[in-house]
């Protein structure tokens, strides 16, 4: 699903030669830096280096994959999804999708927020009863990238569609990376490339995302933009799943916003949308 031929061959195309000290003219047609320059610059040899890009070459040292980030010039992530790749004979097994109960009462008890529990798939696996309001639709059983790639109806729920479309990929990424046996993670990658242009020429840039916190704008059909504030928190029992809460800022228009989808709900004599995890491995 993921190997680390094709990182490696994606990072070197980005990289500017002249940025390395290597002068280019206009006779150069290679996007980024040849295999051999990237050996060079690593301290390997070349015969390795092609090796590695042609998965012949297991197993490399945390020193080749120090030099091989510094040159490529990977983040944190990227450095971490680099050495998951190479390590990827010692297979991760897929975590299940049972939330615990305890989990379910803490959803509970955030009532001013939309806040849902998702795993490295990006399925819901339970959410409050805003985040149903917000989604307009019951939580467990909604697949977030499958919602923003595939179900145009829905596109306009998302004010910031493009960056979240990057988001999402570069999440899935991450997955693959950890876990490359996964089946349904597999199939689920699948149908995304076979109905999404955007999401195959996305998926091809192999870029790897962590999703931490960061700005998450919707367009709800019933009470207009809401500029809410995104925090991912992961669980720390290796289940897979995060926490995420949307919270808007204290007196914001998306506080008011907020409160009012809360009421429009209330008023429709919408029930709280259940919190269960129906999962099945």
């Amino acid at each position: 699903m993921d190997d680390l031929a094709g990182f490696l061959r994606t990072r070197r195309s980005r990289v500017d030669p002249a940025a390395v000290g290597i002068p280019t003219d206009r006779r150069r047609r290679v996007e980024g830096l040849r295999r051999e320059e990237v050996a060079h610059l690593s301290g390997v040899s070349v015969d390795y280096y092609v090796r590695l890009e042609q998965g012949r070459a297991t197993q490399p040292s945390e020193q080749v994959l120090d030099a091989l980030a510094r040159v490529l010039g990977l983040d944190e992530t990227e450095r971490g999804h680099l050495d998951r790749l190479a390590r990827q004979r010692r297979r991760a097994k897929a975590p299940g999708g049972r939330v615990r109960p305890e989990l379910l009462r803490v959803l509970d008890l955030v009532a001013d927020a939309p806040a849902l529990i998702m795993d490295h798939r990006l399925d819901v696996l339970a959410g409050n009863r805003l985040a149903g309001l917000l989604y307009g639709r019951q939580m467990p059983g909604l697949n977030t990238a499958r919602h923003i790639f595939l179900e145009e109806a829905e596109r306009g729920l998302y004010a910031d569609w493009e960056k979240c479309t990057l988001d999402v990929v570069g999440h899935l990424r991450l997955g693959a990376g950890k876990y490359p046996e996964d089946p349904r993670l597999a199939s689920l990658i699948g149908e995304l490339a076979m109905g999404s242009e955007r999401f195959r020429r996305l998926w091809a840039r192999a870029d790897v995302r962590a999703r931490t916190h960061g700005r998450k704008a919707y367009r709800h059909p019933l009470v207009g933009l809401l500029e809410l504030h995104q925090e991912n928190f992961a669980l720390p029992d290796e289940s897979g799943m995060e926490l995420v809460v949307l919270s808007a800022a204290p007196g914001s228009p998306a506080e008011d916003g907020l409160r009012l989808l809360a009421g429009l709900g209330a008023d429709s004599g919408d029930a709280h949308p259940p919190v269960n995890a129906q999962v099945h491995e």
